[in-house]
């Protein structure tokens, strides 16, 4: 018997402040839109374990996409001609135009590290419209993460990037799903992990912004690893402290990559903000 996974897969074609996309679209599951984004050079095989656990899709449409240049989304038209550098407001019309077009209604939008920041700008930009979103590894502000050798024609910028994002797992995650990331990060494209980095490092500040969400519009909850030295937990704490009704848990044993390294002991911490997100 053929064993396929519950996992339905798409292209879907969109218009992007004047640019044509091919983006990769997959999903499994029915209910409240959950629509989730992937960490900084990687791509939606993060969520796969969430994609196929049966708790989750039997009261969530679970929605995953790969961001332009990512995984197995094309980058746009001539993009040999450019430099990739992510910025916040692009960031967000990527995320709203593949939300619009896929007709989803009142979502609540998870994202993990730079995902898991630009999350707060969704919902500050868009909490009349949502649900409530869900930061994995999420800073209001986060500098540092840049450095030169991210794209660098003396150092093979695959196994780089792949290996320079190992060290955020926690050191008890599974190893099989430590590596499973640092292959999926492996395959990035050239100066993509960089040009996202340049987004989180350098042009991504919502400190401000965090302070007019209104949490009886859009819920939030914030879950950050112990071992996260990227996004720290006081870093996800200072969030929290800036939007009155935010919810905040620290998580044990887990790093960076929560929903990849470790996904058994990260849905016992995800269950119940799902199900403060299912509720009113």
């Amino acid at each position: 018997m053929t064993d396929f996974e519950p996992i339905s897969g798409r292209y879907l074609k969109v218009s992007i402040e004047g640019a044509s996309y091919r983006i990769y679209v997959e999903e499994a599951g029915k209910g409240i839109p959950l629509l989730c984004l992937h960490t900084a050079g990687a791509d939606s095989r993060q969520y796969r374990y969430l994609l196929n656990d049966a708790e989750v899709t039997s009261r969530f449409r679970v929605i995953c996409f790969d961001m332009p240049w990512h995984g197995r989304s094309d980058p746009p038209d001539n993009w040999w001609l450019t430099t990739y550098e992510l910025t916040t407001e692009h960031y967000l019309a990527v995320i709203r135009a593949v939300w619009k077009a896929l007709g989803i209604e009142r979502p609540v939008v998870m994202g993990c590290s730079m995902g898991g920041a630009v999350v707060l700008r969704v919902a500050s930009d868009f909490q009349n419209e949502l649900r409530g979103i869900i930061g994995l590894e999420s800073a209001a502000y986060a500098p540092g993460r840049y450095n030169e050798f991210l794209n660098h024609p003396a150092v093979h910028g695959g196994e780089l990037v792949a290996t320079y994002t190992f060290g955020l797992n926690a050191p008890s995650s599974p190893e099989r799903d430590r590596r499973a990331n640092w292959w999926y990060y492996s395959q990035s494209g050239p100066g993509v992990y960089r040009g996202d980095v340049m987004f989180y490092s350098f042009n991504f500040d919502a400190r401000e912004h965090i302070k007019t969400i209104d949490t009886s519009k859009c819920k939030v909850s914030l879950l950050t690893g112990i071992y996260d030295y990227s996004c720290t937990p006081a870093m996800s704490q200072e969030v929290a402290k800036a939007i009155p009704g935010a919810r905040y848990t620290e998580m044990e044993n887990i790093g960076h990559f929560p929903m990849i390294e470790n996904y058994p002991l990260f849905r016992t911490y995800l269950l119940p903000e799902l199900d403060v997100m299912a509720t009113g």
